[in-house]
């Protein structure tokens, strides 16, 4: 199959479900780390900065996942949230040893074909597919070329980028491309670099 395109972020519990929608979706995925959302300041502030476009939510369908969601949709703007439901079905992750409380699976355990015609049904009724192409395009090269990776002021220069955007310091390399994609074109880099740090490139 190939992946379904999404050009906003979609937020899940943990890396296992980040993993398992890997596997179907070209997106950013960013997690809660479970309860860790209610204490992690500055992923909240990413997840409020990258949801101003809008967000996917998709939880876990038992008490724990209804209470995280609850979290996000009083945190995040009104209008700006698209929330998905995964059916309760009866089971067992194969990497637990005891089913989970309320003794269903969670969107790790659900199958590829039914998470994948989920997201193929909200994209078809919520995406425009040139929204897509309005952003993204930047690449690791123009990190490096923009001092934001290989030296020994990297990580200052990634701080100065995302405060640039209104994102949160401290993000890995990987965590504010994935970010940018979603908030600028290559171009709108580009002038974001020139601005900050007199870069000049090669078109």
């Amino acid at each position: 199959m190939e992946k379904i395109k999404l050009p906003i972020p979609v937020i899940v519990e943990g890396r296992y479900d980040k993993a398992k929608l890997s596997d179907i979706l070209e997106a950013q995925i960013i997690t809660t780390d479970g309860f860790g959302i209610f204490n992690k300041k500055e992923k909240m502030a990413l997840i409020r900065r990258l949801g101003e476009n809008g967000v996917v939510v998709l939880t876990d369908s038992d008490g724990a996942g209804g209470v995280i969601r609850g979290h996000l949709m009083s945190s995040l703007p009104r209008g700006k949230i698209y929330n998905l439901y995964i059916p309760k079905i009866e089971g067992k992750e194969k990497r637990k040893k005891t089913a989970s409380k309320e003794g269903t699976l969670g969107v790790e355990g659900m199958d590829n074909g039914l998470l994948y015609e989920l997201f193929r049904k909200f994209a078809d009724e919520h995406i425009d597919e040139n929204a897509s192409r309005s952003t993204g395009g930047i690449t690791k090269t123009d990190f490096f070329e923009a001092g934001m990776t290989g030296c020994a002021d990297a990580a200052a220069r990634r701080d100065e980028m995302a405060k640039h955007f209104a994102l949160p310091e401290g993000m890995t390399a990987n965590a504010l491309l994935g970010a940018l994609n979603l908030l600028c074109d290559k171009e709108g880099f580009y002038l974001a670099a020139q601005e900050l740090w007199k870069v000049t490139y090669e078109r």
